[in-house]
């Protein structure tokens, strides 16, 4: 029997031969890891058929907290590459999981990347009075949801290309013809986003139960308010404080994701007469979900006093 490898379009197939019989099978595309949902859109983008990606934190898992289980731990021992982002996850982990897999390839997406401060919940008390200074305020965090900015993402598609093409240099020209369709579709999504909210003299503000939002909001000019403090839940008089300066921000959408209780949010919500609004900052559906909750922040700033 012969063998022979034969690329089709961004398949390569190993054709057996044998008198009176051929054999096609299908080589496997390279199994890839990365944190988040969002992650596995962008990997698939550029990587297109010519990868599997194998994502960390499942839908509906607190990224903060969540433990991967046996099954993931498995698939990463096969995997050539991990994306990694710089989230609370991988602080824990990764050390763990280049051990189960030390040959593993890690990729920092976000090392050109600078980091913003992470608002914490008297960041709303600053809005209203800005010369109130910063006496009292917690510690300063790094900011780590740079997946939901589309000029950041720019940044990150680049670092997984150039990942890709090292690791499986036969099939650059395919990563790079999907790298560079991926940038158009972001420049696209960016010009879009600039267009629905325009110029303002300041940044319009919005509420969040978790401040996922940041670098969204910095994109556009805009600002989250969030309601949790340094990544917990607000004691009840930072929540009558919350309340109260909301109320002088006209605020009526309090915007919340669905791996944390609403029931604080939806007590806020309540007081200010308002609602609650989903936005999901790990939905698989990157580019679609982005202009989903871009949408509904315009129609929330849009309809404050």
């Amino acid at each position: 029997m012969l063998a022979l490898f034969l690329k089709t379009g961004l398949v390569l197939t190993l054709i057996f031969i044998q008198p009176g019989r051929i054999f096609a099978q299908a080589a496997a595309p390279m199994p890839v890891a990365v944190s988040i949902l969002p992650q596995r859109y962008f990997v698939e983008k550029i990587g297109g058929q010519l990868v599997q990606v194998e994502v960390m934190v499942p839908p509906g898992a607190e990224m903060e907290a969540y433990e991967p289980k046996p099954a993931q731990m498995s698939a990463l021992s096969r995997a050539k590459i991990y994306f990694a982002l710089g989230v609370q996850f991988e602080t824990v982990w990764l050390s763990k999981m280049v051990s189960a897999n030390p040959k593993i390839i890690v990729i920092h997406t976000e090392k050109d990347i600078k980091k913003r401060t992470l608002e914490a919940h008297a960041h709303l008390g600053e809005v209203l009075n800005p010369d109130r200074g910063r006496a009292g305020a917690h510690e300063e965090a790094s900011d780590p949801h740079i997946w939901l900015s589309p000029p950041l993402v720019i940044l990150q598609a680049r670092a997984i290309f150039e990942a890709l093409a090292a690791t499986d240099p036969a099939d650059r020209a395919v990563y790079e013809t999907n790298y560079r369709q991926f940038v158009s579709e972001l420049v696209e999504l960016d010009l879009y986003l600039f267009r629905i909210f325009g110029t303002s003299s300041k940044p319009r503000e919005f509420l969040v139960f978790h401040p996922a939002w940041g670098y969204f909001a910095d994109a556009y000019g805009l600002k989250q308010v969030p309601v949790q403090v340094e990544g917990r839940e607000p004691k009840a008089r930072e929540l009558d404080e919350f309340i109260k300066g909301a109320r002088e921000l006209g605020a009526k959408v309090i915007f919340i994701e669905p791996q944390y209780s609403p029931k604080t949010a939806q007590t806020i919500a309540e007081a200010l007469g308002g609602r609650l609004a989903e936005a999901d900052d790990l939905a698989p559906d990157w580019e679609k979900n982005l202009r989903r909750v871009a949408e509904q922040i315009k129609s929330a700033v849009s309809s404050e006093r």
